[in-house]
């Protein structure tokens, strides 16, 4: 055998073996680094692929972010739980806490919150702070919907059960219902992007009558479980600041807590904000149940940067917004009422 041949062997060998010993560390990174979740289906929140859904798009992008590689399947909700029971599923994207799911869960910071608004005709008291003071009234809710269990407790209240909030509000306008319960986050999008109709029709109330956190989960026994969570809440915090809720939500204005003061600043979608402040806004998370109000600073994100009061913001971004997002410039929105 020449030496050549001999070398070939050689280089062969060793090459198996490097292959060999990088085959466990590259399993490990390629597990680390998928993660499949499985949520049930809730639109606006969370829905088939192609489909608007806002918390799996917040999610997906916060792991994509932080270097995993996510994918979300639409189930029952009950299977859903036995999935993440038995190991079958890894995670989900859209949950709410409890004592039962945290001893096998763990859970992210909150990312949204959860509060359902009163709608009524024009000219209706939506002032209720609570489902008990709708006692004797006829509701509208969308059947199965989330809320089910606080909507099952309120006494003398009733409910009629509808398949969409687009059906419902066909019921309210023409007088079947007194009003309807909807998601602040539905209500709220209704009254930026269709507000001649809203103000013409409806009156919406402010205080929720109910609230939930909405989180992200992971099982405890996934691998770097914990680590995982920590990258999730880190690139969550970047995206309230950098605009990428205000993208994903459609929404010119939120309210963040951006620096974990416990105090609400403004954040603007992009830096044309306008020749005045908003009105309203939408507050991702921390509204007070009775008022329905944030406990708020005059601080005022733009770009990231933060101005200490409308005064401070410079003059050229008093501008109306020119830039339309990506979704709307292709004419896709979260979703529209038709009246």
């Amino acid at each position: 055998m020449n030496r050549r041949s001999r070398t070939h062997i050689t280089f062969s060998i060793l090459t198996a073996l490097t292959v060999l010993l990088l085959q466990p560390a590259l399993g490990v990174a390629e597990d680390t680094q998928k993660i499949h979740l499985a949520s049930d289906y809730w639109p606006p929140f969370t829905a088939e692929s192609g489909q608007r859904r806002v918390a799996l798009e917040l999610v997906h992008m916060a792991l994509d972010r932080a270097g995993f590689n996510a994918d979300t399947q639409i189930l029952a909700w009950k299977d859903v739980h036995t999935g993440l029971r038995n190991g079958e599923v890894d995670g989900c994207a859209a949950m709410w806490r409890s004592a039962d799911r945290e001893s096998f869960l763990l859970y992210s910071q909150p990312y949204l919150e959860n509060r359902l608004v009163l709608i009524g005709r024009k000219g209706s008291d939506v002032s209720a702070v609570g489902l008990s003071d709708l006692a004797g009234k006829q509701v509208a809710a969308v059947t199965n919907y989330a809320y089910g269990i606080d909507v099952e407790k309120a006494k003398g209240v009733h409910f009629i059960g509808g398949r969409s909030d687009q059906h419902n509000l066909e019921k309210l306008l023409r007088g079947e219902v007194e009003y309807m319960l909807v998601d602040e986050f539905v209500a709220r999008h209704l009254m930026e992007h269709q507000a001649e109709e809203a103000s013409k029709f409806l009156e919406i109330g402010v205080l929720p009558m109910t609230k939930r956190t909405l989180h992200f989960v992971v099982r405890k026994d996934y691998p770097h479980a914990e680590a995982l969570i920590k990258k999730f809440n880190a690139e969550i915090s970047k995206m309230m600041v950098d605009g990428t809720y205000n993208d994903v939500l459609e929404l010119d204005w939120i309210r963040a807590d951006i620096d974990g003061d416990g105090q609400m600043e403004l954040v603007a979608k992009t830096d044309e904000v306008g020749e005045t402040l908003p009105k309203s806004t939408f507050s991702i998370l921390g509204t007070d149940r009775k008022t329905g109000l944030s406990t708020a600073s005059n601080r005022i994100v733009i770009g990231g940067k933060v101005y200490e009061g409308w005064e401070a913001v410079p003059r050229e971004f008093k501008v109306p917004p020119s830039i339309m997002s990506p979704s709307q410039s292709q004419g896709e929105e979260i979703f529209k009422f038709k009246f």
